[in-house]
């Protein structure tokens, strides 16, 4: 895997036969703007430098890696470790791509950002990211997460953002982005479409990555000043994907780790009941940009479910496609119950409340850990669970039958 980021993707924006860009006409001028000018600016000092100053003095970064002392001697075997990126400002990865797209937007000329966004954590980041830049804000969220991630619909409204409800087809995260891309087809010459994982057409799989790269990189040095060498393993939930390619990234080329990918299995193999689409899914288009997909019977895109809303997406990021395909990353799916089971373990346990999107990695490294005494898991917490307090407490207590 030398050289493998420089490699991937190609100037077409293909990982292998995964990625591209599969638009309407009307969009091509967009894209290709936005592509354009990324390029320009990714080398270029200025930018670095403020994105650089902004990660540090706005976002809090570097954020820690801690080690999960009480769970690890509990379940035997491996040392967890965790990568903090619920303690980067707004609770989430989603910043770190998010004040990069919003710097570019700026760059370009652009007055308003546009969006969609699953669990909010995407919408609140974006709408950070334009009140910091002075900048419109637009997030299309479906009203079944809507419902979801109350806390996180007044977020986005406190900090300025027009929050779209979506009411049609599933009225989760498919539908969301259709919406935005509608929206998005009549504002182009003003706006930019933030997408918010790394997903989509080229060139967003690569420029939210490198945004997201961030993480690993920080990670690989920090878990090396601590232990001194590298984790044996590294963990992350996949969605769309973009907090574990930021994670990957660091690891990537350092074949001695093994790099595990945690999909959603929901209720169940049935379709309909997971989101597992790197399990289940297969070739497809979904969104301009082809990867593996969840179809039904007729070859559309299938629905989907997740207790986490920023997983219920029936495509994934294209890279991850290409890496499950040359069988670089595993990629595993844990259920429902089995990320309630972490969601109150990592609070009860180590005082740390998670996402339940981030839940699922901690989830599959619990499962892990006893299996693999003398090793090091490495897990990327992607989000903190505010969000998820209401909806977790209303609906499944508070851990009273946790299994550990």
């Amino acid at each position: 895997m030398k050289n493998y980021l420089k490699q991937f993707p190609d100037s077409n924006g293909y990982f292998g036969q995964f990625g591209g860009a599969f638009i309407p006409p009307q969009l091509e001028p967009h894209f290709k703007e936005i592509a354009e000018s990324y390029e320009r600016i990714a080398g270029d000092s200025s930018y670095i430098n403020e994105l650089r100053y902004i990660r540090k003095h706005f976002q809090g970064r570097p954020t820690p890696v801690s080690h999960l002392r009480n769970l690890s001697r509990r379940l035997g075997g491996a040392n967890i470790y965790l990568k903090r990126e619920d303690l980067n400002h707004s609770g989430a990865h989603k910043l770190n791509h998010c004040m990069g797209e919003a710097l570019l937007a700026k760059h370009m000329g652009k007055k308003k950002l546009i969006a969609e966004t699953g669990a909010g954590q995407h919408g609140v980041a974006l709408a950070t990211a334009a009140a910091y830049f002075d900048m419109q804000c637009e997030i299309h969220m479906g009203e079944v997460d809507i419902a979801k991630e109350h806390p996180n619909v007044v977020r986005m409204k406190l900090l300025g953002a027009e929050v779209v409800p979506v009411g049609f087809g599933g009225k989760t995260l498919k539908e969301a982005v259709d919406s935005a891309f509608m929206s998005y087809l009549d504002q182009g010459d003003e706006a930019i479409y933030a997408i918010g994982s790394v997903v989509g057409p080229h060139p967003f799989p690569k420029m939210v990555r490198a945004f997201q790269q961030v993480v690993g990189e920080e990670a690989r040095e920090q878990f090396i000043e601590m232990t001194g060498e590298l984790p044996d393993h590294a963990v992350a939930c996949v969605g769309g994907g973009s907090n574990a390619m930021g994670l990957f990234a660091g690891f990537i080329e350092d074949e001695a780790v093994s790099l595990h990918g945690v999909e959603p299995l929901g209720k169940g193999p049935e379709l309909g009941q997971h989101a597992a689409t790197m399990t289940y899914g297969k070739p497809g288009e979904i969104h301009g940009f082809k990867c593996l997909v969840l179809t039904d019977e007729n070859g559309e895109p299938a629905p989907v479910h997740s207790i986490a809303s920023g997983l219920d997406y029936p495509g994934v990021g294209p890279e991850h496609s290409y890496l499950h395909e040359i069988e670089r990353v595993n990629y595993q799916a844990v259920t429902d119950e089995e990320t309630l089971n972490a969601f109150w373990a990592l609070s009860r346990y180590e005082g740390i409340i998670p996402a339940l999107e981030s839940s699922h990695a901690v989830a599959y490294a619990l499962k892990m850990a006893p299996q693999k005494p003398g090793e090091t898991i490495l897990v990327n917490l992607s989000g903190r669970g505010d969000k998820d307090l209401d909806y977790v407490a209303d609906n499944f207590g508070f851990g009273e039958d946790l299994n550990l």
